[in-house]
């Protein structure tokens, strides 16, 4: 028997028992499609955290001070201390010293109140440089941002953030309106775009000022020249860890520290935060398939299931082909074929409900859904093996019949 006629007769077998091959596919179909969207879940989910880490800017590193004693010896967590200047942001800014960062932007946060006549609305203010819409990655939808001649001449201008813009105005066309933080009147010269949210952190209710104007018009103090954070941005991705060595390096001689062990400060990057949720998303990706995995088996079962009956059903058929000559693997490559033809079917109607779903779920469940080409191919592969493997036992018990045993049956 060639394999035409092989695969014609494997073919009308299974046509001619249209409801039992139905429900075989059925069972493998449903596995296959969830296969492909738990690996599309857990793809999506590594590629929404990835980019929610990243919109806090591109190949940024943070620098953040240490932690500080009170005189009563109580210690503060890290950060709290005031250990990191604006001069240390001006130092890390050289190309001499450090030539893998590309930009720099210090920060000097503090909790104020915004006032707009009978309304008010405390938010984060932030001092910074012109430096900062890059470095943090951020837009601005309309005005402009602040420049380094306003931050020169401590101008009193301010950016907002798009909610804090609609809680003082209503709106977010705030552009040339006026604003008072701590008494002092501000012009609005930009509202930045929506950013969405950063754990429990807003990335839209925040102001902007010039860091010279926080410094001297709303912190005052003995503290004015400290900053509270400084974001470094590395020339590129590859060079990320070159610029947190030399940022590393040079605070220390500029805080005339010999120790890496005794630092005042601390230089974090995200590449940690990155690596960390994406282990996370990868483990829950490998627990939900092998959970889908198992309607796999099922299924797989199903198939023997199936061939078994199929086998018992045509005994005399078997036993008349057997009779008229025909050798043990031709039968057993009859059955074999059977099997594989509803593992394809099932896995390729699988691969097809799995891919409109992953297009039409999202818009469901707010959640991003990736459909891995490779995912979808193997889950082929996998469904003609299922076909294979579960076929072999009924194939071989088919193959093994004695052609008299099988012709004297009823």
């Amino acid at each position: 028997m060639t394999w035409t006629q092989t695969l014609h007769t494997a073919w009308s077998a299974v046509r001619s028992h249209t409801l039992r091959s139905t429900l075989t596919i059925l069972g493998i179909l449903i596995g296959i499609a969830a296969v492909i969207l738990t690996v599309g879940l857990g793809l999506g989910s590594q590629k929404d955290v990835s980019a929610r880490i990243n919109s806090l800017g591109s190949n940024l590193l943070i620098v953040t001070p240490g932690s500080s004693t009170s005189t009563t010896g109580v210690r503060g967590g890290f950060g709290s201390n005031t250990t990191l200047k604006r001069s240390d942001a001006v130092a890390l800014t050289s190309k001499d010293n450090a030539p893998d960062i590309a930009a720099v932007a210090p920060e000097k946060s503090t909790q104020l109140s915004l006032v707009n006549g009978t309304t008010n609305w405390t938010t984060t203010v932030t001092g910074t440089t012109a430096s900062w819409l890059g470095v943090r990655a951020r837009q601005l939808s309309a005005g402009q941002f602040i420049t380094v001649a306003q931050d020169t001449a401590r101008a009193d201008v301010v950016v907002l953030g798009a909610d804090t813009a609609t809680q003082l105005y209503g709106t977010t066309n705030a552009v040339g309106r006026t604003v008072t933080i701590n008494n002092v009147e501000f012009t609005v010269i930009g509202v930045l775009s929506t950013a969405g949210s950063s754990g429990n952190t807003s990335l839209d209710d925040l102001a902007v000022v010039p860091l010279s104007t926080a410094a001297e018009q709303l912190v005052g103090g003995s503290t004015r020249d400290a900053v509270s954070r400084i974001y470094i941005e590395a020339a590129s991705a590859q060079q990320l860890s070159g610029a947190s060595q030399e940022a590393t390096q040079l605070l220390l001689n500029l805080h005339s520290i010999t120790t890496a062990s005794s630092a005042d400060f601390t230089v974090s990057s995200q590449e940690s935060l990155v690596s960390t949720a994406t282990a996370v998303a990868r483990t829950l990706t490998v627990l939900l398939t092998g959970i889908a995995a198992l309607s796999l088996l099922v299924g797989g079962i199903g198939v023997m299931n199936i061939m078994l009956v199929s086998v018992t059903e045509r005994t005399r058929e078997i036993g008349l082909r057997k009779a008229l000559g025909a050798p043990p693997w031709a039968i057993r490559r009859q059955f074999l074929v059977e099997a594989s033809i509803l593992g394809l079917a099932g896995g390729l109607l699988g691969c097809l409900l799995g891919v409109v779903s992953a297009r039409t779920l999202p818009k469901l469940l707010n959640s991003t859904i990736v459909v891995s080409g490779a995912a979808v191919a193997g889950s082929v592969v996998v469904a003609v093996a299922i076909g294979l493997v579960f076929g072999v036992y009924p194939a071989t018990r088919a193959a093994r019949l004695a052609p008299i045993d099988a012709l004297r049956s009823e």
